[in-house]
């Protein structure tokens, strides 16, 4: 997948993998909030997308320093294999891009779709988000794969949590 990038979109990768880049989102996903929930609801819901996160990135860093897989860069025998965009040397399984974006995404997008019909739209973020991790090198597949699944757990988990002790009342 990774050698499938084209020098062309190199940019392209680079600038969405960087979080920096998606705070906007953040903003917006804070704005629907308080425009689908009363004040005290619309607090707790921001609460807890920050709560989200915060749990996706320690479990990410747990389950990080557990594994202990090198990324995909730091491999000498994948040099003539994949083009490294990014050079950070931590681990690789699984990613913490992948894990927090999806849980954030599917705590807001359940949140709201009862208020706003057209939030699933909002997946794409972690999408590409998550694919930018491939194609600048830095993990693999499988990392991506993993994060998906840990990430829309938190966050269904977490959603289940507010619909039931928050939305309910």
């Amino acid at each position: 997948i990774n050698n499938q990038g084209s020098e062309r979109f190199d940019f392209f990768w680079i600038f969405v993998t960087q979080i920096e880049n998606w705070i906007f989102l953040y903003i917006i996903f804070l704005f629907l909030f308080f425009l689908a929930f009363s004040k005290r609801k619309a607090i707790i819901a921001a609460v807890l997308t920050i709560a989200v996160l915060f749990i996706s990135f320690a479990l990410t860093s747990i389950v990080k320093h557990s594994f202990a897989r090198i990324r995909p860069n730091n491999v000498s025998e994948l040099d003539t294999y994949i083009r490294v965009l990014q050079t950070p040397d931590s681990y690789s399984f699984f990613s913490g891009h992948a894990a927090v974006s999806f849980a954030i995404t599917t705590f807001v997008v359940l949140a709201l779709k009862k208020n706003f019909k057209w939030m699933y739209i909002f997946y794409v973020w972690p999408i590409i988000f998550s694919m930018s991790r491939i194609f600048v090198g830095v993990h693999y597949p499988g990392d991506i794969l993993v994060g998906i699944i840990v990430g829309t757990s938190i966050g269904f988990l977490t959603w289940k949590y507010f619909a039931k002790r928050i939305l309910s009342y």
